[in-house]
């Protein structure tokens, strides 16, 4: 089944070629009554459009559930079907990542710590909780001396709030010179965009 706008490309190309409107309709067997019309939705979804590509090349990683939530910032509030929608019709899907090896073969390797309090490495991890939901603590270790600098547990439910605690931590052992972590969903999570922009 061809879609509308391609039957008015095709209709325009046989125009091109010499034949007469009528003649292309019959020819393609396309109603007239349908090459001129001109949808409303490319008129109403134009502004919002140009907002998400803007946004599509500011962040090419992002899929379009994110790019959703910074159009709700700018004034473009949208159902998620709308938002793929439009992502699909515009062609603004996030390319395929290449192969990890071939990516990782250009850049530099991260240098080893040479001093204690040179590089600090924290993460997150879950733990049990028997009578209670489980908890999470965020360990920073040494890589020198692979010491525990320092171990903070918090609920679930209060991760935004641990800034601050970083800030008592560096305070008590010092601030390290370089600080690493990985690519957890605590760094990465939608819901922290969503929540920071309240």
């Amino acid at each position: 089944m061809v879609s509308a706008s391609v039957c008015r490309q095709q209709i325009a190309y046989v125009c091109q070629r010499g034949r007469s409107l009528r003649r292309a309709c019959a020819l393609l067997s396309v109603a007239r009554s349908g090459v001129g019309h001109e949808s409303r939705l490319v008129a109403r979804d134009a502004a919002a459009v140009a907002v998400m590509q803007e946004l599509a090349a500011q962040y090419p990683r992002y899929g379009y559930r994110r790019i959703q939530v910074f159009l709700a910032r700018r004034g473009h509030v949208m159902s998620p079907d709308r938002a793929h929608r439009l992502w699909r019709l515009h062609k603004l899907q996030v390319p395929r990542k290449r192969s990890r090896r071939r990516v990782a073969a250009g850049r530099p390797r991260p240098l080893p710590a040479k001093a204690p309090g040179q590089v600090w490495a924290m993460t997150s991890c879950s733990m049990p909780a028997p009578m209670a939901s489980s908890s999470s603590a965020w360990t920073v270790i040494d890589e020198y001396t692979q010491g525990s600098a320092w171990r903070l547990t918090w609920r679930a439910a209060f991760v935004l709030p641990m800034s601050s605690k970083c800030r008592s931590g560096w305070l008590q052992y010092g601030a390290p010179r370089h600080l690493r972590s990985d690519n957890g969903p605590e760094f990465v999570s939608r819901a922290i965009l969503v929540v920071a922009d309240g």
